[in-house]
């Protein structure tokens, strides 16, 4: 498996059961739901370092391919850095078609009005790229953003380019924006989501430990 960006990205012909079979459940060590990850191939998955915080000992759990693993955290940064999670199963204990998977990283970053799809391990969901000009002002420092928010998975879920099928980015948060009432009206304020967004390819990379499944930088 390699993580370089520009390598070939897997089609979903070669992938078990297509790439909905990536996406996992992690939960915690009494088996409360955590959030959902990605399965990158090598006994790696990745997922949002929210998703976890502090709760990762002792060792989390990963729900694939109907089995549930213990995991360990190789690599964790804060929500307010990457906010990316690396953990580590044995893969030993996975389907043989797991263990030679390779999930690329894509290589050109997502374009406003690109066809993407959202891998969650409920549901895949067909969206699209959204341009950060429709976020409020103090919100466009996060430029990866996909429209659907009620629809498309949440923290961890991973997102794909729809035709080229490589791994664009891992869900992390919501973007949201306080509509205030018509003066007089009453009303409270309401909470609008309009985007979430997701950590990119290119920040993954740079992630990911340096020799750890033959990345490149």
């Amino acid at each position: 498996m390699s993580f370089s960006l520009g390598c070939p990205a897997a089609k979903a012909t070669d992938q078990p059961n297509s790439l909905s079979s990536l996406a996992v459940v992690i939960s915690s060590p009494q088996k409360v739901r955590l959030g959902s990850g990605i399965y990158l191939g090598e006994g790696l998955v990745l997922t949002a370092s929210h998703v976890l915080g502090d709760r990762w000992q002792p060792a989390p759990l990963v729900w694939i391919a109907g089995t549930q693993l213990p995991a360990k955290v190789v690599k964790q940064e804060p929500f307010d850095s990457s906010d990316l999670t690396l953990l580590s199963i044995d893969e030993h204990g996975l389907p043989r078609e797991f263990q030679t998977l390779h999930i690329a990283l894509c290589e050109a970053p997502p374009r406003p009005g690109d066809r993407v799809l959202s891998i969650s391990p409920e549901q895949v969901v067909a969206t699209e790229i959204l341009s950060p000009i429709w976020v409020p002002p103090d919100a466009r420092k996060f430029e990866t953003l996909v429209r659907d928010v009620a629809s498309t998975g949440n923290s961890g879920s991973g997102v794909f380019d729809a035709e080229a099928q490589c791994l664009l980015g891992i869900m992390s948060r919501k973007i949201s924006q306080v509509i205030p009432p018509a003066k007089g009206s009453g009303q409270q304020p309401v909470l609008f989501d309009i985007a979430k967004y997701f950590v990119p390819a290119a920040r993954i990379a740079a992630f990911l430990p340096t020799g750890l499944g033959h990345a490149h930088r």
